[in-house]
C-alpha cells in the first residue's frame, strides 16, 4: 500500500484524482467544504477529513484544487497554521501567479514547500488518468511527488522555477480557449450545410482538422447535451480573465482568443453558466438560425 495523500478541493478535477489515486494504491485524506463531495470521498474509499488543517495532519504531501484565490489563501493559511515540517503542497489550480507566490511565501514561513503544478486536461480526462501535469519549484519536492503524479496523470513535466507551471498552464488553454470554439464552428457550419454531426465528428476526427478540443467535447457537440460538465462555462470565465491579464501584463497580442472571449460571455448570458464550455456551439448555432435540440438541465 502506497503512503496517504491529502486532496483539497473535491469539486470535478479533485474529486477524479482521488479516485485515481485511490485505484493507484494510496490513502486519500481529503477535504471540501461541501458535505456532499466529502460523503463522495468517503463513498469512494477515501478518509473524509474535517477541514484543511486535518488532512495536512495525516499527510506529508497535499493537492489543492480550489476555485479561486480566496480559496487559496484561506486553505495555505490552515496548512501553515499546522505548521508540518517538511510538508509538500501541490497547487494544481489555474489562478494568477501572484497570488500562488504569496501562497508560496506564507508557507515556506511554516517551513513547508509549495509546487506550482497546474494540470492540462478537462475533468472527463482526468476520469481516465488522461491529465499531463506542469509542475514547477523545487526539484527534490517534484521528484517526492513523482509517484503521486504517475497514480492520476498519464505525464508530467518538471518545467524549472516556480511559476513556470502557470505560466505554460496559460499558454495550454488560450489554446483550448481557441480550439474549443473552433469545433463548436465547425460542427455549426457543417449542420448549415446538412452534413451528420456524428459522421462529421468521425470523418473530420480521421483526417488533419482533428484536435483534442474536438475529439474531447465533440461528442457533446453532436449530441447537444452539455449538462454532464467537464468544464463549467462560468468556471472557464475566470480562466478567461486570468488569461487576458497575463496577455496584457506581456504587451502580448491575442488577436484569435480575443475573438473567442464574446462567445464565452454569450454562453454565459444565455444561461448556460452550469454547462460544459461546449455549450459554445449552441451559441454558435442560435446565431446561425438553428433550430435548438429540446432543452435539458445541467447536472451538479
Amino acid at each position: 500500500m502506497n503512503g496517504s495523500i491529502g486532496v483539497i478541493g473535491l469539486g470535478i478535477m479533485g474529486s477524479a484524482i482521488s479516485v485515481s489515486l485511490l485505484r493507484a494504491g494510496f490513502q486519500v485524506s481529503g477535504y471540501d467544504i461541501e458535505a456532499a463531495r466529502r460523503r463522495a470521498l468517503t463513498a469512494a474509499g477515501g478518509h473524509a477529513r474535517r477541514s484543511a488543517g486535518e488532512v495536512a495532519a495525516h499527510c506529508g504531501v497535499v493537492l489543492t484544487s480550489l476555485p479561486s484565490s480566496a480559496a487559496l489563501h484561506e486553505v495555505v493559511q490552515a496548512l501553515a497554521s499546522h505548521r508540518r515540517k517538511q510538508l509538500v503542497v501541490v497547487e494544481t489550480s489555474t489562478l494568477p501567479l501572484d497570488d500562488k507566490q504569496l501562497a508560496r511565501k506564507r508557507l515556506l514561513r511554516a517551513g513547508a514547500m509549495m509546487i506550482d503544478a497546474p494540470l492540462s486536461g478537462t475533468g472527463g480526462q482526468a476520469r481516465t488518468r488522461d491529465l499531463v501535469v506542469y509542475a514547477s519549484g523545487p526539484r527534490s519536492a517534484y521528484q517526492r511527488c513523482t509517484p503521486i503524479f504517475e497514480g492520476f496523470a498519464r505525464a508530467h513535466y518538471h518545467l524549472g522555477e516556480f511559476g513556470n507551471g502557470t505560466r505554460m498552464k496559460l499558454v495550454a488553454n488560450l489554446l483550448v480557449a481557441i480550439h474549443n470554439v473552433a469545433a463548436a464552428e465547425a460542427f455549426t457550419l457543417a449542420r448549415k450545410a446538412g452534413l451528420d454531426a456524428a459522421l462529421v465528428y468521425k470523418v473530420v476526427g480521421d483526417g488533419a482538422g482533428e484536435s483534442r478540443m474536438f475529439k474531447v467535447r465533440g461528442p457533446m457537440m453532436v449530441s447537444q447535451d452539455y449538462s454532464d460538465a467537464t468544464m463549467k462555462v462560468g468556471v472557464w470565465q475566470k480562466d478567461m480573465r486570468i488569461i487576458a491579464e497575463f496577455a496584457e501584463h506581456l504587451a502580448c497580442p491575442t488577436p484569435l482568443f480575443s475573438a473567442s472571449a464574446p462567445i464565452y460571455a454569450a454562453a454565459m448570458a444565455s444561461g448556460r453558466e452550469r454547462e460544459d464550455t461546449a455549450a459554445v456551439c449552441a451559441v454558435l448555432g442560435a446565431m446561425a438560425g438553428l433550430a435548438p435540440p429540446p432543452a435539458r438541465r445541467a447536472r451538479g
